[in-house]
């Protein structure tokens, strides 16, 4: 059910911050709250960079998708999907491939009510409500079966999302539920904070995320072993504005620590 706003569910607390609604704010979103924004103009005044640093996480989405579409992908799971914005995985990769389908997984409700509004015209798209950690359910999720086969190689993407699943071993294991229910050919899509660079405001931007989900930066090492047992493809695992990028005037690519993500895309063989 949703409000008469049109996009926020009943039973939603305005007054709580929340990770979806931060990183909407910070791509110039409107489906966020007061408390949001507020937290979000702290974390700017902190890191006036913060802005560009989603920005160039979406930009490396759309690469990757483009990229995984490109190598004959018609289907993906797109974990930890967060708010619709401009640049959207169904609209990148149906762009390329008007066939492919699209399952978005959120927690948040005020995501995947917009998304499903977005998409009421959209057959080869949905969004479901489940925590991407309980990897079973989503995997034999009705809507889930309905619009992927899990028999044929698809792309899993789990960009900004692992970590929020702080317990190592949880997240490790999480993702290998995932990788292990994917066909061989598959691919798999990974952006993690990193804490290759810790330059002095880190510590108050964490600060400030936290009131609205607790998040586990990694390091290098610890982000790379998400890949074990998968094909890392060229150029490996690096900062986000490195992975592919179109051209030396990519903003971010002289320094591009400064997104604080690092990614990869691996091949299942």
């Amino acid at each position: 059910m949703v409000s008469s706003e049109g996009w926020i569910p009943e039973g939603i607390a305005v007054d709580r911050p929340n990770a979806a609604r931060i990183y909407d704010c910070l791509l110039g979103g409107y489906h966020n709250f007061a408390i949001d924004r507020q937290v979000t103009e702290k974390m700017v005044a902190v890191y006036p960079d913060l802005e560009l640093s989603a920005q160039e996480n979406r930009k490396f989405l759309r690469r990757t998708v483009e990229f995984v579409v490109g190598q004959g992908i018609d289907q993906i799971l797109d974990l930890g999907s967060g708010i619709p914005t401009l640049g959207n995985v169904h609209e990148a990769a149906q762009a390329i491939n008007p066939d492919v389908r699209v399952v978005y997984v959120d927690i948040d409700p005020v995501a995947v009510a917009h998304s499903n509004a977005m998409l009421v015209d959209n057959p080869l798209a949905t969004a479901i409500q489940m925590d991407v950690r309980q990897a079973e359910a989503i995997l034999n999720h009705e809507e889930v079966n309905r619009l992927l086969d899990l028999s044929r190689p698809l792309a899993i993407l789990f960009i900004t999302v692992l970590h929020y699943v702080v317990d190592d071993r949880e997240a490790f294991d999480t993702l290998d539920t995932y990788v292990a229910a994917a066909a061989k050919g598959s691919y798999v899509v990974i952006s993690h904070a990193s804490t290759e660079w810790t330059p002095p405001e880190r510590t108050r931007l964490q600060e400030l995320f936290g009131s609205a989900t607790a998040t586990k930066p990694r390091p290098r090492d610890a982000i790379l072993q998400f890949f074990d047992g998968l094909e890392l493809l060229e150029p490996g695992l690096v900062w986000t504005p490195q992975w592919r990028s179109e051209g030396p005037d990519d903003e971010l690519l002289s320094q591009p620590e400064r997104a604080f993500t690092q990614g990869g895309v691996a091949r299942k063989g």
